[in-house]
Parts: C-alpha cells; structure tokens; sequence
C-alpha cells in the first residue's frame, strides 16, 4: 500500500530520535505491552487510495495504525515504517503509531458528495484486530461509518478479536456487503509460534472461523504465505485444507511466499537461526527478486489443487491459481466481495502480484 499521502515531516521533541511524527500526541508505554511504545497521532486521511497501476482488486484501504505486534517475520507491510526512519525489523514490531482520530476522520470523509462507496478493505498493511485494537477499540466505530454510508467492506486478520464484533457484523451484512478473510497458512504451531510468534495459534484461528461461520457469515482463509520446504509438503496442506473444511472455511486462496526489500535479509536471518539448512535454497530461490520463480508457482498449484478438490474447495476443473470457491458458490467479478469473504482476486494473482496477508 503506498504512504506517500500520509508521510509524516514534522519534527516533534516527545518522539524517538530520528523519528518525525506531524501530529504526535504523546508517546505511550504500559505494563501490558511490554517493550512496545504507542505513538498517537491526528491523522489527515483515513482512506488510502491504491494507485491505479496497482493490480489488487479494491481501491481504498484504511489502517487505523502502523506497525504490528503479530511479528511476523515474512510480513511484507515491514518496509512501510522505514518512511518514519524506523527500520523494517524490530521497530516494525514495538513502535506502533495510532490514529487516535481516525473513526472521525473517516466519517468526514465518507460524508464527502465525492465519495462513490467503492469497496474498502481492512487487513492489507498492518491487521486492524492485532491486540492494539484491545486498548483503541477503533474498528466498531470504522465499520459502522462504512456500513452508514453504504460502503461494502471487508476484513483479513489473523486476530482472533475480531470475535467481538462479529455480531456488528452480522448486523451491517444486511445493508452492505460484508467479506470476512482469516489467514492461516502454518498448521504446526512450533513452527507458526516461531515465524509469527505475536499471533494466536492455528487452533485459535480455526476456532475464529468457526464462530464467523456461526455468525451467518461467510470466511474465506489466506493459505499464505507458503513457505517453501517449511509447509509446501503435501501432507502439511493436506492437514491444513481438511481443517479449514471441517472449520466452515467458504473460500480458499493459496499463495507462496515473497520477500520484498528489507524483509529478504530479516526472512534469510530467522532462516539461520531456526533452519539454516535452508538458508543457500532460499538464496537460490529468492536470488533474482522477490517473488518465487513461476515454476515454483505452477509446482506448487499442481500440488494444491488436487488437494483443493479433495476437500470441496474446487470442482475438478479447478482454477489455475488464487482464489478456490466451494463449489455452487457462483462467479464473482474480480474487485467484488464473493461468497468466500474474500476480494475477488485475479486468476494469475499468484505468479504475479504481491500476497495480502
């Protein structure tokens, strides 16, 4: 997602050193977050817009913060920080900065006789139910302004929080169209405790899509980032796509692992330390860029796909790759929100364009 729109140029006394907050507010630590500083903010803007370029299938995003407690090693929103002149690693994870106004900013802005209600979605750059929103409470108030003014919305996370507004959301799913996605791609839990040690675990998550599916509404599952010789054997995916069945999950998209600018040498330095063995395969993998070469991906897609038919979440056409729907759930066009909860991605999504996650 780009910041341009939002980079923050005023020096402030109370930040961080080298750090550069318009807007700053106080700066806030507390026993329950330990290591973890909270940089509230007055934002100007609440909605991002997607550059036209940009292949994703919404155009408007809203992140209420910037940074993320989940930690996960892999995630490709780290650079996003380094426009503060924090660094993609360790501050990513523990210098979060809040939009203390964002709800309201985002009514104005809804309220604006140019605004068209296009599609906007929550969880494309930093999780809106990571455990900050616990202490903010920010998304109720967003999704009411978007429900009020007629925009359909939609929601990845992998923070088992969004439990609580699940009836809020049930109830604006009748004026509004409403996707709900989870992400789970790790069914080990040492493994997934390792790379995303600030997440709850597969079975929390699996429990989370239970209870959306009780809600009455629809939960599509990010099966990414696949993590090349971590969780692309066959017996890892398989056990994972007849969870998510069993759990309810209405819709699948599985996708591999990219690593963009900083994230490579962060992603090559857990790798040393948890499995250094596939430290030179990843180098030979990721050598050329940041996305796996496409025969990785058409090997991995021949490899899920039968696994996908298995447990009912494609029919033995089959897509080629990206989004798999259960069967009788109908075509979507790509930018709209299909039954699986999901944004209606592009066929080729997957060889070509960065993974929401």
């Amino acid at each position: 997602m780009r910041w341009d729109a939002q980079r923050l140029g005023t020096d402030d006394a109370t930040a961080l050193p080298g750090l550069t907050l318009a807007g700053l507010q106080r700066s806030v630590r507390t026993p329950e977050f330990a290591g973890v500083t909270f940089h509230e903010v007055v934002c100007k803007s609440a909605l991002n817009k997607v550059p036209e370029a940009s292949s994703m299938p919404f155009r408007w995003t809203v992140n209420p913060t910037r940074g993320c407690l989940h930690a996960c090693t892999y995630c490709f929103a780290r650079p996003t920080h380094e426009y503060l002149d924090l660094d993609a690693g360790r501050d990513f994870e523990t210098q979060i900065v809040v939009k203390t106004n964002v709800v309201d900013v985002l009514r104005a802005e809804l309220a604006r006789p140019s605004w068209e209600r296009e599609h906007v979605a929550l969880g494309t750059n930093t999780d809106p139910y990571q455990r900050v929103e616990g202490r903010y409470r920010f998304m109720p108030g967003i999704i009411e302004a978007l429900a009020h003014s007629g925009t359909p919305l939609s929601i990845l996370t992998k923070g088992t929080l969004l439990r609580r507004d699940l009836p809020l959301l049930g109830e604006v799913a009748g004026t509004v169209p409403v996707g709900i996605g989870v992400s789970l791609a790790i069914r080990d839990e040492t493994l997934q405790q390792a790379v995303e040690p600030g997440t709850p675990t597969p079975r929390a998550r699996l429990d989370l899509i239970r209870a959306v599916r009780e809600a009455g509404l629809p939960c599509g599952v990010m099966v990414a980032p696949v993590l090349p010789w971590l969780t692309d054997d066959r017996a890892h995916l398989d056990t994972l796509l007849r969870d998510l069945a069993d759990a309810g999950a209405t819709g699948v998209t599985v996708l591999p692992l990219h690593l963009r600018g900083p994230v490579k040498p962060l992603f090559l330095a857990w790798l040393r330390e948890h499995a250094p063995a596939l430290v030179h395969r990843y180098e030979g993998l990721y050598g050329r860029g940041a996305y796996a070469p496409r025969e990785y991906v058409r090997w991995l897609d021949e490899r899920v796909r039968p696994l996908l038919v298995r447990h009912g979440f494609a029919d033995r056409a089959g897509h080629r790759a990206g989004r798999y729907e259960r069967p009788g759930e109908g075509s979507y066009p790509a930018g709209s929100i299909a039954p699986g909860g999901l944004p209606v991605l592009e066929p080729t999504v997957a060889a070509a364009q960065p993974v929401l996650f």
